[in-house]
């Protein structure tokens, strides 16, 4: 991205953080109980919306399949009945199946263990399995294992690159790396940030038919109101990463 209006993309990528949250407050994220929950739910939102991940979830926690002992002893079939309602549930309770067996063999049935790993390690080893892509494999590093890995999803690159961030035909790599190369390396940052923009994405920055009225980030729209600078107007307090404690 070029520069707009002598701000440079850390500067813009800041005052769009701060709109974004002084629109929608923090957000809490990742929604569950135990890393064992955000790694189940990482892989059943795949493809899919958030609130058939939900019930997915629901499904497996009424069976007492959320904990490691009952998930580890569960016939693939009690699996797939569960995460029916996420889709494609025979390849998501395969993928399940498949990290709870490797998991078992090859940190003792630890994720503590598994996220004790230098980074670079563990996303490594977290590619290997099937049905772990890259996206998926990020929201366990951030989620799970608190580590500051950006998940550069479709909500993600969907808004940096109508806002000029980014190339509309950039993927999940290069939207990743332009994050990481112009925000501080910061897990809980990278945490909110990330779900701000998703949940920007839900509601107003749609794949069709966008909603920028109203939007939090309409005036910095690409000639928009935010990205000339201001010379009398005082800059709001918090627009910088200095000292930022993301909630």
């Amino acid at each position: 991205m070029t520069e707009q209006a002598g701000y440079s993309a850390d500067k813009l990528l800041s005052r769009f953080y701060f709109a974004l949250q002084g629109r929608f407050g923090p957000q809490h994220w990742w929604p569950a109980r135990t890393r064992l929950e955000v790694v189940l739910g990482a892989i059943l939102t795949q493809n899919t919306a958030w609130y058939n991940a939900t019930l997915a979830l629901r499904n497996l926690r009424q069976s007492g399949l959320l904990g490691w002992q009952g998930l580890r002893r569960a016939a693939l079939p009690s699996l797939e009945a569960c995460v029916r309602p996420a889709g494609f549930y025979r390849q998501k309770a395969r993928t399940i199946r498949n990290f709870v067996d490797w998991l078992s063999l090859r940190h003792a049935g630890s994720l503590y263990r598994l996220f004790s790993q230098p980074p670079e390690e563990l996303r490594r080893q977290l590619l290997g399995l099937k049905g772990l892509g890259p996206e998926t494999v990020d929201a366990i590093l951030l989620y799970a294992a608190q580590r500051p890995r950006f998940v550069a999803d479709a909500y993600t690159r969907r808004v940096l690159a109508r806002h000029g961030f980014v190339p509309i035909a950039a993927d999940y790599h290069q939207t990743q790396e332009f994050l990481h190369a112009h925000l501080p390396r910061q897990a809980l940052l990278f945490n909110e940030f990330h779900a701000l923009l998703v949940e920007v994405g839900k509601k107003h920055c749609r794949p069709h038919s966008p909603r920028c009225t109203g939007c939090p980030l309409e005036e910095f729209l690409p000639g928009g109101d935010a990205a000339q600078p201001r010379a009398q107007a005082p800059e709001p307090a918090a627009t910088s990463w200095q000292g930022l404690q993301p909630a």
